[in-house]
């Protein structure tokens, strides 16, 4: 673990997946909601590519959202350009996003994978930006002589890359997301926060956090280098808005978290 690595409570933001519905129907009215409920910020996904990146930005500012990173393919090959100019204009400052499954079947696919988010760091880094990789289940799961994927692809990564790592997931994979993090370290910057079952990868239904399995008290307070919590609900059986109102209950009564309103 670095030096550097803190274990303050960090900011709460939305993951834009969670709100991609709403916001599809009324990008403005959605973040000022979000914004009201106390949430910091908002990782995007899917609303640039209906709105365009200066109206995202501009709703993201009217309500007092920062705009904490983007989820977007990786830029490299012939797209690296558009997606690093769409960066720039939302002004977000790191792109987000992962390998597919079939390139944690062996050592070798893990390692022609790397190459594209290498090359996609090398990009980004000459415009000041920064490349975050975010993990499935995969990466935990799959193992080669003994050593876990996700080491592999550590070890591969240009060092500039960072990590959103989404804790669920982890540990579908069979980890236990405070060991990652905490081994991780100043290089954790942010993380996914999701809660249900934990049962299976294909079929759990997401519920509020601080109503599934997670332990978040364990692992928000595990030794990192995050800057953000990002709430992402996905599969939900419940109102999308008022779950996000009980997970900053949760997060921000029980100080794990940082919010509008403490």
């Amino acid at each position: 673990m670095s030096a550097g690595s803190v274990t303050t409570a960090a900011p709460i933001a939305v993951m834009g997946y969670t709100i991609l519905e709403q916001g599809l129907a009324d990008l403005e009215g959605t973040f000022a909601r979000v914004a009201e409920i106390g949430y910091l910020g908002v990782e995007t996904y899917g609303l640039v590519e209906e709105y365009g990146p200066e109206r995202v930005r501009a709703a993201a500012d009217s309500a007092g959202l920062a705009i904490t990173s983007a989820h977007t393919p990786f830029p490299a090959g012939a797209s690296a350009d558009r997606i690093l100019d769409t960066a720039e204009a939302l002004g977000s400052g790191t792109l987000v996003w992962s390998m597919e499954r079939e390139e944690f079947d062996s050592p070798a696919a893990i390692a022609a994978g790397v190459r594209r988010v290498n090359e996609a760091a090398e990009n980004a880094a000459e415009r000041g930006l920064t490349i975050a990789y975010h993990n499935h289940f995969a990466e935990f799961a799959n193992a080669f002589d003994g050593r876990q994927a996700y080491d592999l692809l550590l070890e591969l990564l240009d060092p500039r890359v960072v990590i959103e790592l989404d804790a669920y997931w982890a540990r579908m994979g069979g980890a236990d997301p405070a060991e990652v993090l905490t081994r991780l370290g100043d290089r954790a910057r942010l993380v996914h926060i999701k809660d249900g079952p934990a049962v299976s990868y294909e079929d759990d239904v997401m519920v509020p956090i601080g109503a599934g399995a997670m332990d978040w008290e364990r692992i928000l307070t595990a030794p990192s280098g995050l800057r953000w919590h990002i709430v992402e609900l996905e599969r939900l059986s419940v109102d999308t808005i008022d779950a996000l109102e009980q997970s900053y209950r949760h997060l921000v009564g029980a100080g794990l978290s940082t919010g509008r309103t403490e």
